[in-house]
């Protein structure tokens, strides 16, 4: 019964917002998103430990304006993605416009696959599904929900342009596959991960636990590694779907090390995004949560 009101609400909310024009869709979305956020206590502490952490110098009331904006991206997000049935090759432009693609097919061209690099940054939901209607859909790493029903509408949201989920159960082998192939697969490089998984590099000047996956295909496939990202442009009203020049390995030789660096590297283009959009990225993810041994946990209440 729980699964079934949960999927109803979700299912209800999304054909509310479809049918919606996007002004208004975009403004009542941004309208309950900081209603909710209001009442989430924890969630305002983490964004605010986060913001002071990574800005130091920032005034309180630069923390503020930052947190506010990235709620209402939130909202904005969640109105985007009820209208994903409403997006085609012929009207995506009104919404998304490619920016550095030239970037994205010098890693295409190179022949061994893409790896997507990107984090929840802008409308990370809208980069992919808008660069699939433009003709490049990708696989991307899906994390099943645990509500099957949930599950398979926002994955039919989802892949509505072309693009296909690759699960964590299957995620090594359909990865080699897909790039021995050619093909894109977008990863999200940007959380916390658990210390078997990751490795501790430096982000915004705190190690983070940082998931190594990304380095080790990239360094055993040869694959381009794009940074591509989609944030709001207020001064056009739109998203601009931004791809950053292909990052160069580094290859010394010894495995684990090139493991270490260029997850270090890959971390330092997602920082440097953050730095220029930083109201754009989500502050409430206790990124900093695990700690090198012997470190006291940073997140206190």
């Amino acid at each position: 019964m729980k699964e079934w009101l949960e999927f109803a609400a979700v299912w209800l909310i999304l054909k509310k917002l479809g049918v919606l024009p996007r002004r208004l869709a975009r403004g009542f979305a941004a309208s309950v998103t900081s209603l909710l956020f209001s009442l989430q206590p924890k969630l305002r502490k983490t964004a605010e430990f986060n913001l002071r952490l990574a800005f130091p110098d920032w005034s309180e009331a630069q923390r503020k304006d930052a947190t506010r904006k990235m709620v209402r991206n939130l909202g904005w997000m969640a109105a985007e993605f009820a209208r994903f049935p409403r997006l085609t090759k012929e009207n995506i432009e009104n919404v998304v416009i490619l920016e550095g693609h030239e970037n994205f097919l010098e890693g295409q061209r190179r022949g061994k696959g893409v790896l997507y690099l990107t984090g929840h940054i802008g409308a990370w939901e809208l980069s992919s599904f808008a660069h699939a209607l433009y003709g490049y859909p990708l696989h991307f790493m899906a994390r099943p929900l645990d509500n099957q029903r949930l599950d398979a509408l926002v994955n039919k949201y989802r892949c509505a342009s072309g693009n296909e989920p690759i699960f964590k159960n299957e995620s090594a082998r359909a990865m080699l596959r897909i790039l021995k192939g050619g093909g894109t697969v977008g990863i999200l490089a940007d959380q916390n991960t658990m210390p078997e998984e990751g490795v501790f590099v430096d982000f915004f000047g705190k190690s983070a636990c940082t998931t190594t996956g990304l380095a080790r295909v990239a360094l055993h496939t040869g694959a381009a590694v794009v940074p591509g990202y989609a944030y709001w442009d207020e001064s056009i009203q739109k998203y601009r779907l931004r791809f950053e020049p292909p990052v160069e390995l580094i290859r010394t030789g010894d495995t684990e090390r090139d493991v270490f660096e260029n997850t270090k590297r890959f971390t330092k283009v997602i920082e440097e995004i953050i730095r220029k959009h930083p109201d754009q990225w989500v502050w409430i993810h206790q990124r900093w949560k695990n700690r090198p041994k012997g470190e006291p946990a940073l997140y206190d209440f």
